[in-house]
């Protein structure tokens, strides 16, 4: 823990020479003085918000947050063209993986532009503008990866498990909003579809604006307050505070740990069921 016979200053000095405490006390260490920085007006919430986002972006790997491959708007590049147009005007994104014959066989990404803009062509295939498909393993570091998506200009990759399978993709915009907080843009929508996702280790990646009536039912929880409609509002609520980002959290039988967040408000949380003890 932070000296506090030493000021603020020092401390922060301190970082600057070698120590021979292990890099994630270090980084405690670190964030625990910079939020006594943001308590004593040195930095606003908003650049705490970013440095703490920036030291989780070099916690979390991608699978974390990926997009998980059954939430893939997906091009089969034997669908008819007319269908295809009609699948990415719907969808509204800029990209999207391209498979033939299997999802686990990527052959491409299909950039919405090329689409619109050349589809009127004599004897247009989309084959002819696929681009290459990025493949990143799950364990990728997403602070390896932003470097990647920046070096090499990508902006989407597939990420495969260690079977060689399509677990997901994951957008440079997916990384950056671990940094920045959510990004959202006039095609983003807030579907009730996406608030609960079950991970392959059991735990359950939540919303913190989906409904406590929804979170009840997907986990057989009972959870029900005054005036509280959303699972950070519950969290928030039982902690009488913006809970801060790796904090865990135990409401009855449920775990929270908080995986997105800022002072203001709650983002991503994964849940998790407590054992129940034998007596």
């Amino acid at each position: 823990m932070p000296d506090p016979n030493k000021s603020l200053l020092e401390r922060l000095a301190d970082f600057l020479t070698p120590q021979p405490s292990s890099p994630n006390e270090r980084r405690l260490e670190l964030i625990a003085t910079l939020r006594e920085a943001q308590s004593e007006g040195f930095i606003d919430a908003d650049a705490l918000s970013m440095i703490e986002g920036v030291f989780q972006v070099g916690q979390l790997s991608a699978r974390d947050i990926l997009v998980p491959r059954a939430q893939i708007d997906w091009i089969d590049i034997n669908q008819p063209l007319a269908e295809v147009i009609k699948s990415v005007i719907e969808a509204a994104h800029s990209r999207f993986p391209v498979f033939e014959g299997n999802k686990d066989n990527v052959i491409g990404i299909l950039l919405a532009k090329d689409l619109l803009r050349h589809a009127t062509e004599k004897d247009f295939q989309v084959r002819d503008w696929l681009r290459p498909a990025v493949f990143i393993p799950e364990s990728k570091r997403l602070s390896v990866l932003l470097r990647d998506f920046k070096d090499n200009r990508n902006h989407l990759a597939i990420v495969v498990d260690e079977y060689s399978g399509v677990a997901g993709i994951i957008t440079i915009e997916d990384v950056l909003e671990q940094i920045v907080g959510d990004i959202e843009d006039e095609h983003d929508v807030d579907e009730e579809a996406d608030n609960i996702l079950s991970l392959d280790n059991g735990d359950i990646r939540v919303k913190g604006i989906t409904e406590l009536e929804q979170f009840n039912e997907t986990l057989g929880t009972q959870f029900a307050v005054d005036d509280i409609e959303t699972v950070a509002g519950l969290v928030i609520q039982h902690l009488g505070r913006v809970p801060k980002i790796g904090e865990l959290i135990k409401i009855d039988d449920i775990e929270f740990e908080v995986l997105r967040a800022d002072p203001r408000q709650i983002h991503i949380l994964l849940a998790r069921q407590i054992p129940k003890t034998i007596s």
